[in-house]
């Protein structure tokens, strides 16, 4: 005989190992307690922490490829510091899980899609344009500029030309990184994916002929002149959005299968696949890594415990890193341009070596220099995103009904 103990853990064992249930949702719900919103803080924040190292340290060390015989220590630095890459994909999937599944939510209200244009170019602009000052100013204490850059240069990075361009998300297709930002080159996808999913939308949900068709033709012309790469990249950006309308029930078997698959997938992509741009020959490896991961997150809709301290921390942690990571991936490349003048004019180096073990701690603490700034920065400029955002709303839609709901709104 099994006693009602036996039940329970034969019960349990058997919902741990059941099929999943896939269901889809009518709104996309990231509820602020669960795993769900925890896993997508810490992916931020961990994505731009990765890119910024990886800059980091291909601009202070040598590179990996060069060296004969390189020391253990340095292969696991390389090793670790290696996924910039698969760090700018997780940046899409979760825009356009956030951003395109809270456009999906907000799709019938009044002014939605002007509300929607205005919470994406204050998002965008409230970090670029201070930042794009500030590298402004800081090229002309490294003498990279004049007091007055020339205005409409198309080969200057410094030009107002390129400045515009870069806040309308031209860089790459018809005006250089401003300030020669190379990490501004995902902005150019990004500002375009936020231009071509309502349109898209338009399309289908809209019940007029003319809008319809309006739209289709804004989707052909802006397809005309983008690059096939950022277009083949808005599929995945177009996963993240579809996710957030799916939830997946099912047991720890399965979510310790996706858990491993991801780590699996990204590992191998790491040591054999592109790890360079983004392009069409690198498509169908970001594909393959993207699907396990939104299945996972589609698993962790249940609440996270609150408890343990250890749990506190973790999300405390995760929160602060994911409210700072646009800054932080904005703003790292000057701030360590400056940082090698800084080393080159006053300490007479700008450079570490993989063979003295305190160059490694200059490493850290140099990465710590760049979180830092880029902290402050946030509380100077990203932090008011709000402010903004509800500022500009009450302005041009002559509304403030839901005033206090805009400044509390999550920033996405």
């Amino acid at each position: 005989m099994i006693d009602d103990a036996g039940l329970t853990l034969i019960g349990t064992m058997m919902k741990t190992m059941s099929l999943p249930q896939v269901s889809f949702l009518s709104n996309s719900a990231l509820e602020a307690g669960s795993y769900q919103s925890l896993i997508i803080s810490l992916l931020r924040g961990l994505a731009a922490l990765q890119v910024a190292l990886a800059h980091l340290r291909a601009e202070t060390f040598p590179s990996l490829r060069g060296m004969a015989d390189p020391p253990i220590a340095y292969q696991f630095l390389a090793f670790s510091t290696g996924f910039a890459h698969q760090a700018v994909v997780v940046f899409f999937l979760i825009s356009g899980w956030l951003v395109g599944g809270s456009l999906l939510n907000k799709w019938s209200h009044h002014q939605s899609l002007a509300s929607y244009a205005i919470d994406r170019i204050s998002r965008l602009w409230t970090v670029l344009i201070p930042t794009f000052l500030l590298m402004l100013f800081s090229a002309w204490f490294m003498e990279k500029v004049g007091p007055v850059p020339s205005h409409f240069d198309r080969t200057n990075e410094y030009s107002t030309l390129a400045f515009l361009g870069n806040l309308a998300g031209l860089q790459t297709i018809s005006v250089p990184n401003f300030g020669r930002n190379y990490a501004l080159w995902s902005l150019a996808n990004e500002t375009w994916y936020y231009v071509l999913f309502p349109l898209i939308l338009l399309v289908f949900r809209c019940k007029t002929a003319w809008r319809k068709g309006a739209s289709a033709l804004a989707i052909a012309g802006i397809a005309s002149f983008l690059p096939v790469s950022i277009l083949l990249y808005f599929s995945i950006w177009l996963l993240g959005a579809a996710f957030a309308r799916i939830r997946i029930d099912c047991g720890r078997v399965t979510q310790f299968a996706l858990v491993l698959t991801c780590a699996t997938l990204s590992i191998y992509f790491r040591l054999t696949g592109s790890n360079a741009d983004l392009v069409i020959g690198s498509y169908f490896q970001d594909l393959v890594c993207s699907l396990p991961l939104l299945a996972l997150l589609a698993t962790l809709h249940h609440p996270a415990p609150t408890g343990s301290a250890a749990m506190r921390h973790l999300r405390t942690a995760a929160h602060t890193l994911s409210e700072f990571s646009f800054t932080l991936y904005v703003s790292h490349v000057p701030a360590i341009a400056l940082l090698r003048h800084i080393g080159r004019t006053y300490f007479g180096r700008e450079s570490f070596s993989p063979n003295r073990v305190i160059d490694y701690l200059l490493y850290l603490g140099t990465a710590s220099l760049l979180v830092g700034l880029a902290f402050l920065l946030y509380l100077a400029f990203e932090s008011n995103t709000p402010r903004v955002r509800r500022y500009l709303k009450e302005k041009l839609l002559r509304s403030s009904a839901g005033s206090s709901a805009i400044a509390a709104a999550p920033i996405k």
